[in-house]
């Protein structure tokens, strides 16, 4: 899941360079890689793998990306405090220590933080998040070109 989905992104998130605005080339990207990568992986780390063999769906629109897990909050974690920075329930350790050993993960409880400063940094609207007792929606709403803007 993991790798079609990252080549999914790497094939159809654009990019362009910016050699006008300063001193030196400037790379744009509608979506960061790193938000991306960090809800694709909560996504997986946190889905229900007990009593449900619904899969996670990845949809790719023109203006949005939405990453669906189900299962809902888990432990600690309820749909109020859904996304608070340094809460950290997981359904699986040992998936967890895998993932981090294998890089797709640097610090337990920042991912989302992190997910949502990539955005910020790259000019992307807000993260949305969904949450139900049964399911997580997250949707990363592509960045809105400065011509769009400023027109």
């Amino acid at each position: 899941m993991y790798l079609l989905a990252d080549d999914k992104f790497k094939a159809y998130n654009k990019n362009a360079i910016n050699v006008f605005d300063g001193q030196t080339h400037v790379m744009n990207h509608d979506y960061p890689d790193t938000a991306f990568r960090q809800i694709l992986c909560n996504a997986i780390l946190h889905r229900r793998y007990e009593e449900n063999n619904a899969p996670i769906h990845f949809y790719w629109y023109n203006d949005r990306i939405e990453i669906n897990s189900p299962g809902g909050p888990f432990g600690e974690i309820t749909v109020e405090n859904f996304g608070k920075p340094g809460l950290v329930s997981y359904r699986n350790r040992n998936l967890a220590e895998v993932m981090k050993n294998l890089g797709m993960g640097q610090r337990f409880g920042f991912g989302i933080k992190w997910a949502r400063e990539e955005m910020e940094g790259n000019g992307n609207p807000p993260i949305e998040f969904k949450v139900s007792n049964s399911n997580v929606c997250c949707v990363l709403r592509k960045k809105i070109a400065a011509e769009i803007k400023n027109g």
